[in-house]
């Protein structure tokens, strides 16, 4: 027998493959064409359906392509469902795998932005959604409300205007007490980065010659905040170790008025509540 394929003897195209047999030879397609004459033709193996999805035809091959949400599974044809929510789905709170797809949920008190990613909070005491009565404030806090009497003031103090008490100088009590304080009421994410200014202090009423000093008074046993003053009639409340809510502070900021050439000492106080919401956002 003459091996036609080996000396060459042969009439096969160049992209065929020659394969000797007893007397003769034969000239075969590679995988993935069809011989058709004396031609290799490819085949279109996307007419097939060999992929669950999308079908890529390419010479003497083909490729499978899964939508967006699925990858490709060992066989290379099928396709499974990607869980976007092991992968760093980029939910701000709560993430939800779906057939293909997710869905980010926000826990109570928030509301999906428009992204479809971030939560924002839900401001109750505008949308009026809150619980609080006609002798109660609402307040709202990250994720939340807060209703808080519009009466806050305790004996001695006796209420004078909304969110504003003062201790009458009759009063033996008072003396070693500031004369007023004033209701405020904010709220803050947690884990902020510190230090962190959150709360501006200023003076309403200055005296004439009077030297101002601004101090934490009680609320903050913890260290967790410290008084920077910026001038004679403000400062600044700084948050200087990272918190976690939820939480509530009351911090009473004091301001101490001192006259040395009148020999005259007073002093005010604003009582802050600081809401820490649960979330960092």
């Amino acid at each position: 027998d003459i091996d036609e394929c080996e000396r060459d003897l042969h009439d096969c195209q160049p992209s065929q493959q020659c394969t000797n047999t007893p007397g003769s030879f034969t000239c075969t397609c590679p995988d993935g064409y069809r011989k058709i004459g004396s031609e290799c033709i490819d085949i279109d193996e996307c007419r097939y359906r060999y992929c669950q999805h999308s079908c890529v035809n390419s010479p003497g091959s083909f490729a499978c392509q899964c939508e967006p949400g699925f990858q490709l599974a060992g066989n290379n044809r099928s396709c499974v469902d990607v869980n976007e929510c092991d992968m760093g789905a980029p939910c701000q709170q709560r993430c939800y795998n779906t057939y293909g797809t997710f869905i980010c949920r926000c826990d109570q008190g928030y509301e999906l932005g428009q992204d479809g990613f971030a939560c924002n909070d839900i401001n109750e005491c505008e949308t009026g959604t809150h619980q609080c009565t006609d002798s109660q404030t609402c307040v709202n806090i990250h994720g939340a409300y807060q209703c808080v009497e519009n009466d806050r003031c305790q004996e001695p103090y006796v209420k004078v205007a909304d969110n504003r008490c003062v201790c009458p100088v009759t009063k033996p009590a008072c003396r070693e007490l500031p004369f007023s304080i004033v209701h405020r009421y904010m709220s803050i994410t947690s884990d902020r980065t510190v230090p962190s200014d959150i709360f501006q202090i200023q003076a309403t009423s200055v005296y004439p010659g009077a030297y101002n000093t601004f101090r934490i008074r009680s609320g903050d046993e913890e260290g967790e905040f410290y008084i920077r003053q910026i001038n004679n009639i403000s400062a600044m409340l700084v948050l200087s170790r990272p918190v976690t809510g939820p939480k509530e502070y009351v911090l009473d900021l004091e301001m101490v008025s001192v006259n040395p050439l009148m020999s005259y000492q007073t002093s005010s106080a604003l009582r802050l509540s600081v809401y820490v919401g649960q979330h960092s956002f």
